[in-house]
């Protein structure tokens, strides 16, 4: 079998493709970049990822900027598992390029859902999400996973109260009352969703119906820290709880 020199050295590049298991053909754009940028060859070794979990070994068999044709030739292990589930929901920055660092940030380190939530104090009601996906997409190849998290539509914070599911529930805010740590209360393998608020913090009523709806009120540390850092931080505390012994 054919491998050309520069595949070789880049057997690892991974491409997306989430009908791969229906259609053995790259998408446009993971087919310009194979077969335009990267000039692989018929015969040359790729891997493949789906974002469900899938991961493929494939061989490029007709290389095409608009349709690289593959052929699986073994379906390997998925890459990225984890025993836990975390669910940020989380008010989108005035700045987007801040809440597009932290998606792609978050995607490194690990997460598994992330909702946009608009509340009283949100600052920015409007979000691009084909370019927020994108940035996920990217992120996950790059840090090499094979499930990629799932990005919900923007939605009001009293709707997502309503729906909200998970074993633990928190709300993460800088308002006075008891609050204890996070990373004293977070289980290990748990399926978790914390909830962090717009740059002026959630409403005190918006706290008081959270606790209604049984989400337990948290602190992330005595530092004031930004939306986009409290998130940030949220993902490692739940890395370091689950990965410790």
């Amino acid at each position: 079998m054919h491998i050309s020199t520069f595949a070789h050295l880049h057997i690892k590049m991974i491409f997306f493709a989430p009908d791969i298991r229906q259609n053995a053909i790259l998408p446009e754009e993971e087919s310009q970049h194979a077969a335009k940028v990267l000039r692989l060859q018929a015969g040359d070794e790729i891997r493949i990822v789906d974002g469900a979990g899938g991961y493929f070994k494939a061989i490029i068999t007709q290389p095409h900027p608009k349709k690289c044709f593959v052929e699986i030739v073994e379906e390997l292990p998925e890459i990225g598992a984890r025993d836990y589930k975390l669910h940020i929901a989380i008010a989108p920055t005035k700045n987007i390029e801040r809440f597009e660092w932290f998606l792609e940030k978050a995607t490194e380190i690990g997460i598994d859902e992330i909702t946009p939530i608009i509340s009283r104090f949100s600052e920015r009601k409007i979000i691009k999400p084909e370019r927020l996906q994108k940035i996920i997409v990217s992120a996950a190849k790059q840090s090499q996973k094979s499930r990629f998290p799932q990005l919900n539509p923007l939605c009001k914070f009293d709707d997502f109260l309503k729906n909200a599911t998970a074993s633990e529930k928190f709300i993460a805010h800088c308002n006075d009352g008891e609050k204890k740590l996070l990373q004293n209360l977070c289980k290990k393998a748990s399926d978790t969703l914390i909830m962090i608020g717009p740059e002026g913090d959630f409403s005190p009523e918006e706290v008081s119906n959270a606790i209604l709806s049984n989400f337990t009120p948290v602190s992330l540390g005595n530092s004031r820290l930004r939306t986009e850092t409290a998130a940030i931080l949220t993902c490692a505390t739940l890395q370091f709880v689950n990965e410790s012994f």
